[in-house]
């Protein structure tokens, strides 16, 4: 009896393995039924066919099995296939991230050095600018350096030259000199005290008149007096001198002096005498405003800041102009005749035109009074007396046409008294220019009489004709233009007054005519009429 041949489970790690426990199978198969020659023909097939049926099922299983072991060792092998791939993938991620991170160390160590680099170009740059800087300063020193030396140079030669031309520079600058420290109110401050020390004019002008080269001495003060009165030019100086008055007493005040152009003394702007080196008052009389500011300049302390004051930069020639000039009434007393005309002409319409301006607002007054109780009409109003004029006479069977007459008659009574004084105030305004023309005229005529009897046109002579001609312009035009606008304001006034009166003619009238076509009682439908209108 043949056994059936057990297989061992194939434990190979391939499809070789597998292949090969098969055909070992197959080859023992093969030699056990080659070795059974004497077996029973029938029981030996039986037995044969059993065997090999069992050793069919056997391979089967053997096939079966090794299938099974190796769809296992094919799994397996994709598991271990699939760790290792996952095992590389993970690898190639670690490299791949260790890459990166060792680029973005190399990118950070590139990018520092390049910026170490910017920083040490930038740092060269500087270097190289300030260089520039420096060398263009001394090329700017080198060159004022060089003008310097041409000029020392040029000083030096001057200082070498001819001292007559020295001298002769001296003798004109003190020359010059003498004449501003003449005319300078600063000198009084600087009046030799002791007696025997020059007056500095006095030195200038014998400085100016030597005949050989002043000493250093001299040229020392001839140029500390040049810088001295620079010097107190920009000052304000408070100092007691002697005031010649008017009446040509002298007397000690206090003296407020701004540089050598305007000097006060007790609110007052005071001239300087310069032969005798002192202060006199100023014939004639400043704008108040001018007073306010020489008071509020002298009471000002020394150490009190800044304040407003007038200065006088021609040194009192300017103040003299100002109280030279005319006020508002010897203007208008050089107009003359014509001038008081023209100015009559215009107070006597100023005046009227105040009268019916005041007139006109009374009116005003009592008509408001009357639009609101136009059942009580006044005698004291234009409209009052309107309405009395039409209920007097009047009643329904008089005719429209007479209620009409009787009506525009009354408007008619109203409108001078409303219009008073209006013809002379245009009268006025059209006269006022007319007359300053006739002055202008006559001042023309002055100036031309004054020409030929002179033989020449010297402006001070023309002046009192010239003046004449623009006072007696200015005084027309001066009436003439108000006078112009106070007309247009009673014109509109009046106007308005007349304007009520028409309207409440017309009121009255049509109430009439109702009343007539309707026969309905007058006093109600004039009243109702009159509050509509």
């Amino acid at each position: 009896m043949i056994r059936p041949i057990c297989t061992s489970p194939i434990r190979s790690e391939g499809r070789t393995e597998s292949g090969r426990g098969f055909r070992r199978a197959l080859i023992t198969f093969t030699a056990a039924v080659v070795l059974l020659p004497f077996a029973n023909a029938s029981a030996q097939q039986q037995q044969s066919e059993a065997t090999i049926k069992r050793q069919q099922e056997a391979a089967a299983a053997a096939q079966a099995q090794a299938a099974a072991e190796a769809k296992a060792k094919a799994e397996a092998e994709a598991r271990e296939r699939a760790q290792f791939f996952n095992l590389l993938a993970s690898k190639v991620r670690e490299l791949r991230d260790s890459e990166a991170k060792l680029n973005k160390q190399r990118v950070d160590a590139a990018r520092a050095a390049l910026q170490e680099q910017e920083r040490l170009e930038r740092e060269q740059i500087a270097r190289r600018d300030a260089a520039e800087k420096r060398g263009k300063e001394l090329d700017k020193e080198w060159e004022a350096n060089e003008a310097r030396i041409k000029d020392m140079n040029a000083l030096l030669q001057q200082h070498q030259g001819n001292l007559g031309e020295l001298f002769g520079v001296t003798r004109q600058i003190a020359g010059d000199a003498a004449g501003t420290l003449q005319d300078s109110m600063l000198s009084v401050l600087f009046l030799p005290k002791d007696g025997k020390t020059e007056e500095r004019s006095e030195f200038m002008r014998r400085i100016a008149g030597a005949k050989e080269l002043p000493s250093i001495t001299e040229l020392e003060r001839l140029w500390y007096e040049l810088q001295r009165e620079m010097t107190e030019q920009g000052k304000v100086v408070r100092f007691k001198t002697d005031v010649v008055q008017r009446d040509g007493n002298a007397s000690e005040r206090e003296v407020v002096a701004v540089g050598p152009f305007t000097a006060v003394s007790n609110g007052e702007f005071l001239g300087y005498l310069p032969n005798s080196k002192t202060f006199t008052e100023m014939d004639g009389e400043l704008p108040g405003s001018f007073r306010s500011l020489a008071r509020r300049l002298q009471q000002t302390p020394a150490d009190g800041g800044y304040t407003l004051a007038v200065v006088d930069p021609a040194r009192g020639s300017l103040l003299t102009r100002y109280m030279e000039r005319p006020n508002w009434l010897r203007r208008i007393q050089r107009g003359e005749a014509v001038g008081y005309v023209i100015i009559s002409v215009g107070i006597i319409g100023l005046l009227l035109a105040l009268f019916q301006y005041a007139s006109l607002i009374r009116t005003r007054i009592a008509m408001s009074w009357q639009l609101r109780h136009l059942d009580e009409p006044k005698q004291n109003n234009p409209l009052g007396r309107l309405l009395l004029a039409f209920r007097s006479g009047g009643n329904l069977d008089e005719s429209p046409e007479l209620a009409e007459l009787r009506l525009s008659e009354a408007v008619l009574r109203e409108v001078p008294r409303l219009e008073r004084f209006q013809s002379f105030l245009r009268l006025a305004v059209a006269a006022g220019p007319l007359l300053g023309l006739i002055g202008t005229v006559i001042g023309m005529i002055i100036t031309f009489h004054a020409i030929v009897a002179s033989g020449a046109s010297d402006p001070k002579l023309m002046a009192n004709g010239i003046g004449q001609a623009m006072i007696n312009t200015v005084l027309g035009l001066g009436i003439a233009i108000p006078l112009l606008f106070i007309n247009a304001g009673l014109t509109g006034f009046s106007r308005s007054l007349i304007q009520i009166l028409d309207e409440h003619s017309q009121a009255l009238l049509a109430d009439r005519l109702l009343e007539t076509h309707k026969g309905s009682e007058p006093a109600a439908g004039t009243q109702a009429r009159v509050r509509t209108a």
